[in-house]
């Protein structure tokens, strides 16, 4: 784990604050589809070209490549090249390499935990939650890429929720990843009646998000508990971005209260 504990706060007064005081934070979310473009290239510098030009403090990854027998695998690669703290939570082996989600952050990481959403015989899946240092705070942000079929997407849902009202975890929360739900389905049910929900249609034009180069589809999504503004939501469609990789980055920029 690399964490960068000399990073400044988006903010202008670094000093201790009263309680219930704001920090604004860009948080992001993107399925990086093992840094494979739509060109049919794998390329983890255009990756990292696309989180670096978006500049958030945390983002949260999916579909990635970990560590293998030679090297520390696309993971420790983009963590490397954006100056990144880097954990990972794999769910399988790809090629000889783990595979699954990734927290890249510039804050430091207190804690990092991983909760199995694996249903069946289907793929298997997995939350992973990453406590970031705020100042004196902790923000609980949690990465989530559920499947693709109905039934284990419910069953996702349920374990999901359960995980996220642990009453040991305090709020302020953020829940963000690929929930492959297109359509209000049973998952974005569920947790829309416990959670906020970032509701795109408020915010952006243009709200699709899968595939990146002809977006047809808005997969991608972001949740929270505790008192938070949105302050600007974004989508970013650069030319580099429609091609890296088969989702675009979905980017909040919040104002957070800690109390």
């Amino acid at each position: 784990m690399v964490v960068n504990p000399d990073y400044q706060l988006r903010t202008t007064n670094h000093q201790p604050m009263p309680d219930g005081h704001w920090r604004t934070l860009r948080v992001a979310t993107y399925n990086v589809h093992r840094c494979r473009g739509l060109d049919g290239r794998t390329n983890p510098e255009r990756i990292a070209e696309v989180i670096r030009a978006i500049e958030p403090d945390v983002i949260a990854l999916q579909e990635v490549l970990g560590a293998g027998p030679n090297s520390g695998g696309h993971a420790e690669e983009l963590g490397a090249l954006l100056g990144m703290g880097c954990v990972m939570a794999a769910t399988r082996h790809l090629r000889g390499h783990t595979f699954g989600n990734v927290v890249l952050s510039r804050l430091p990481i207190r804690h990092h935990s991983q909760y199995d959403l694996s249903w069946k015989t289907c793929e298997p899946r997995c939350a992973q939650r990453v406590d970031v240092a705020v100042g004196e705070d902790t923000l609980h942000l949690y990465n989530v890429h559920l499947g693709t079929a109905f039934l284990e997407r419910r069953h996702q849902a349920g374990r999901l929720s359960t995980i996220l009202h642990d009453r040991r975890v305090g709020q302020p929360k953020v829940v963000l990843g690929d929930f492959n739900e297109w359509m209000k389905g049973l998952a974005t049910s569920m947790l829309s009646e416990r959670l906020q929900s970032i509701d795109l249609r408020k915010h952006l034009s243009r709200r699709r998000t899968y595939p990146g180069v002809f977006p047809v589809l808005h997969l991608d999504h972001i949740y929270y508990d505790g008192r938070m503004e949105v302050v600007k939501l974004e989508l970013p469609r650069t030319r580099l971005s429609l091609m890296a990789s088969d989702h675009l980055p979905l980017v909040a920029e919040l104002r957070v209260q800690f109390t």
